[in-house]
């Protein structure tokens, strides 16, 4: 699977402007940054690139290795997706707070009494919670993110296309549901598992 001639542009952008911001390259390149978030995602993700937040990309200095974004393109998200952390509706707020750090999590993911996804709850959502002044006694169902406007994947997805949808919407992680016509949560993928994938990959690549 080779490169395109949009990210082999994006590549030498970065070489010669380093560190370079995603709306730069995207001015370089007359387009928006939108449209170059899944070019920047896999970019990142092969370890050609490396995002550096406030500041921009920078080349890492490494080759685009073919081999190893065959790895990633021959991966489902049920390969490597990890178990997610479930709370019900009830749940207040101050719990929440003590599962996200007692599980190390950058999401909760909130389910109903058939354990059906209904919510998602993030590091984010808590903070804003708190900065509103709601109780820490309140239920989260209060402060969730709601179904429909949730995104999800399916254990049978890509994970480059798992990868994609996170760097696109700018989220921590997907709940895994069972299926397209399930709304049972049967794991999750996050930025976490997909850099320790990346780095997995990389060290079994230079001690082939």
């Amino acid at each position: 699977m080779n490169l395109t001639e949009r990210q082999q542009k994006i590549i030498e952008i970065v070489k010669q402007n380093e560190p370079i911001t995603g709306d730069n390259i995207a001015k370089t390149l007359g387009l928006t940054k939108s449209t170059l978030r899944s070019d920047l995602a896999v970019l990142t993700m092969t370890g050609i690139l490396d995002a550096r937040p406030k500041v921009g990309y920078i080349y890492s200095g490494l080759d685009f290795e073919p081999m190893l974004q065959d790895k990633l393109s021959a991966l489902s998200v049920q390969d490597i997706m990890q178990a997610p952390v479930l709370i019900k509706q009830d749940t207040s707020v101050q719990d929440a707070v003590t599962a996200l750090f007692m599980y190390d999590v950058g999401t909760l993911y909130i389910s109903n009494d058939q354990d059906e996804l209904v919510g998602v709850l993030s590091r984010k959502d808590l903070l804003r919670s708190t900065m509103m002044g709601n109780h820490s006694d309140a239920p989260v169902a209060v402060i969730m993110t709601r179904m429909p406007n949730i995104f999800v994947t399916y254990p049978d997805v890509p994970v480059l296309k798992a990868a994609k949808s996170i760097s696109r919407h700018q989220i921590d992680s997907l709940p895994v549901l069972a299926s397209r016509d399930s709304k049972t949560v049967v794991g999750k993928i996050s930025k976490t598992v997909l850099v320790n994938l990346l780095i997995e990959l990389t060290d079994k690549e230079q001690n082939a």
